[in-house]
């Protein structure tokens, strides 16, 4: 960020102080990788000058609005990326209004989970939503002979009521499988187990189980944005000028500031907006190809390839549990989405120590980090049993948001999440979002996928990338499953040890490429002998303050319940809960 620009925090900032202390000190962006965070009081007083709205500061009402806009449509980019992979694989057909009912689910759970992770759960201000990482335990199942679409013959012949059980059947599976499996986030988090188990989630388990999410959806991406791939390109290309040529270019807008009247600001558009701006812009680009008629009826890349999708779409519809049908349960299912919520946990752990620094706020003590994982479990059995096909996790996307402008207000995240559930329930707003051209999508992909992949293999920043021992288990961790999960699913009938559900439920777990390749990092860095320092785990334990190390003093107050404290700090059996902000308290005592 410019040091000399004022970016959009300055709407409605009245005090010049916190003005010149923003600009003269260096603050952290979205990328930036957290450091241990100082918990000496003095320091804590120091730095929340940095920051316009630290946690518990609460901006003005119609500010507060602004804001949690902002970081709703940081957010939706992601959100309606996953039904252009996930509806084809249930086997819904492009004009099926349905899928925007599916986008509408999703947003309306956002808002639920997000709200109740800001208010009750970590406290941090984080959005949790629809992730990328349950697709690929997800396609897996999905391939399984049972669940494999008919060909496009008996689809042809099918009239509409089969065509709906044909792909609300495929919604049950998953939406049993994503709760069920849940459950073991809800458990790991509430009872406090997290913290022992992660001891052996090293980096090099993170970097196979976060970069291969990416590496297996390139297929997905590959067949989205060939559907046009000079859209596509020009996709990738803007959004690549917008985020990382052009993100510190302000523009000057006029604003009106109370007691100064109308004045001019910077306002950095490029930074904030990259993805709505360019989906935006390519998405009228296709408007007028389409209108000039350079795209021909019926090309996948007109904008009114789905249009009745948009006309048939109800105005107003309240997603609820089971709108699809009662949850079916398999032990395949089961096990194989077991994989997305294993790696959206570790996911979110790395991202919490990111955000208390962002929002000026203590570091995550123990209790908190317990209480986050197991709320953001339970957000998962929500999405399945609302049936909204996927789970959720934190959104990097929001994180990096605060860093960019500032404010680490947990007011504004509750705000964006009634926008949010308010947005769910407007029908004609999810079905717009399936008007987006695929060649459009499909160079966002370009784009998101390779960010993930980039995010797990920036995890290799703790270890010694000089050990032959670490070359060894990072190279065989990601590529054999590749290899694998490929053969697997190219032949389904592969495993025929004549029981059904043990063939399901190994040809999904040998088929999820998460999987296999963090089991395999994981047993590899566990077993073959390495030190400490060449593990990583000496700079991995500064970020992860996970065990007995991180007491809880009580005076981490960013993190207690917003009522009942009084009640919850005399009752003393709740420091022995390891949900509760008085856990651990009596080892002070």
């Amino acid at each position: 960020m410019e040091m000399n620009s004022v970016t959009i925090e300055d709407c409605g900032a009245d005090n010049v102080a916190k003005r010149n202390a923003l600009n003269s000190r260096p603050t952290p962006v979205g990328g930036a990788q957290p450091q241990t965070p100082n918990t000496d009081p003095s320091h804590r007083e120091k730095s929340k000058p940095q920051l316009l709205y630290a946690i518990n500061d609460n901006p003005p009402w119609y500010l507060c609005i602004f804001l949690a806009f902002q970081h709703y449509l940081t957010m939706i980019g992601a959100i309606v990326s996953i039904p252009f992979i996930l509806t084809p694989a249930l086997c819904m057909s492009d004009e099926d209004p349905n899928r925007g009912i599916i986008i509408s689910t999703m947003i309306f759970v956002t808002g639920i989970v997000t709200y109740f992770q800001a208010t009750w759960g970590v406290r941090l201000p984080i959005v949790q939503g629809g992730t990328i990482s349950f697709l690929v335990p997800t396609l897996a199942i999905l391939a399984l002979p049972q669940w494999k679409c008919p060909a496009q013959a008996e689809l042809d012949a099918m009239d509409e009521k089969m065509r709906e059980e044909l792909w609300q059947v495929r919604m049950r599976e998953l939406s049993g499988a994503i709760a069920i499996s849940a459950l073991v986030q809800v458990v790991l988090g509430y009872t406090g187990l997290v913290g022992k188990i992660l001891k052996y989630v090293t980096p090099l388990t993170i970097v196979p189980t976060v970069s291969l999410v990416g590496l297996t959806l390139f297929e997905h991406a590959a067949d989205t944005a060939a559907k046009h791939w000079g859209i596509a390109v020009g996709t990738t290309g803007m959004l690549t000028l917008f985020s990382q040529i052009m993100s510190n270019v302000s523009i000057p807008v006029v604003a009106y500031r109370k007691g100064h009247g109308l004045e001019v600001r910077q306002f950095q558009l490029f930074r904030l907006f990259p993805v709505l701006l360019t989906i935006i812009i390519m998405w009228g680009l296709c408007g007028i190809l389409t209108a000039t008629n350079v795209f021909e009826p019926g090309h996948p890349s007109r904008t009114d390839v789905r249009l009745n999708v948009l006309t048939s779409a109800k105005w107003f519809y309240v997603p609820y549990p089971g709108q699809f049908g009662l949850p079916s349960i398999t032990l395949s299912g089961v096990l194989g989405m077991l994989a997305g919520v294993l790696a959206c946990t570790v996911e979110s752990l790395s991202y919490y120590p990111t955000v208390s620094q962002m929002s000026g706020a203590q570091s995550p003590p123990l209790h908190a980090i317990n209480r986050g994982i197991g709320t953001e479990g339970l957000g998962t059995v929500l999405a399945g049993l609302w049936g909204a096909g996927n789970g959720t996790n934190t959104f990097g996307e929001n994180v990096g948001a605060i860093g960019v402008t500032k404010i680490g207000s947990r007011r504004v995240i509750q705000w964006a999440a009634l926008i949010m559930l308010l947005q769910g329930v407007i029908g004609k707003f999810g079905a717009v979002f399936i008007l987006i051209p695929d060649s459009v999508v499909g160079g966002i992909f370009c784009v998101m996928f390779g960010m993930i992949i980039a995010f797990g293999l920036s995890t290799l920043q703790y270890v010694d990338l000089r050990s032959a021992r670490n070359l060894y288990i990072i190279g065989l961790s990601i590529f054999f499953p590749m290899v694998l999960c490929r053969w697997m699913q190219q032949h389904p009938g592969a495993i025929n040890t004549g029981n059904e559900t043990v063939d399901s439920t190994l040809s999904v777990l040998l088929g999820t490429t998460i999987l296999v390749g963090g089991l395999l990092g994981c047993l590899l860095d566990n077993i073959i002998p390495g030190t400490p320092e060449e593990r990583g785990l000496i700079d991995w334990a500064d970020e992860m303050p996970l065990g007995d190390d991180n007491i809880n003093d009580g005076s981490a107050t960013d993190y207690d319940f917003p009522l009942g404290m009084d009640a919850i700090r005399r009752w003393k059996w709740t420091y022995y809960i390891p949900f509760m902000p008085t856990y651990k308290l009596q080892k002070q005592n």
